[in-house]
């Protein structure tokens, strides 16, 4: 079974990777692909929204005598990732009740 995964969820996954060290979008594409299989006509127009949002900045590098376009993550990057790991802690967090039973809505209450 596959679940599916939404263009927040690869937005989040995108600004994670790029947390750590910058990248070019084949190997983002390949690190997302251990848990969507999306295709690069799905993620450039996400890393393109993201850089219109100011949450990426592009450069170009020389490799192997191509150049190659890396995104890194600007500071409101870096800002609104910790907003989206807070989010994804309580999202998990509530998921996970749900599953174990600890969390159940009735009609005019929820028990946790």
């Amino acid at each position: 079974m596959s679940f599916p995964t939404s263009s927040a969820l690869i937005e989040f996954l995108i600004l994670a990777i790029l947390e750590k060290d910058d990248s070019y979008g084949y190997e983002i594409s390949q690190t997302i692909k251990l848990i969507a299989n999306i295709k690069e006509s799905t993620l450039y127009p996400i890393l393109k929204k993201l850089e219109q949002n100011d949450c990426l900045t592009t450069y170009s590098q020389e490799y192997q005598g191509r150049k190659r376009k890396y995104y890194s993550l600007t500071a409101y990057g870096h800002e609104h990732l910790l907003t989206l790991k807070e989010e994804w802690q309580t999202y998990t967090m509530t998921i996970s009740g749900i599953i174990e039973g600890s969390i159940r809505h009735d009609k005019n209450r929820v028990s946790s």
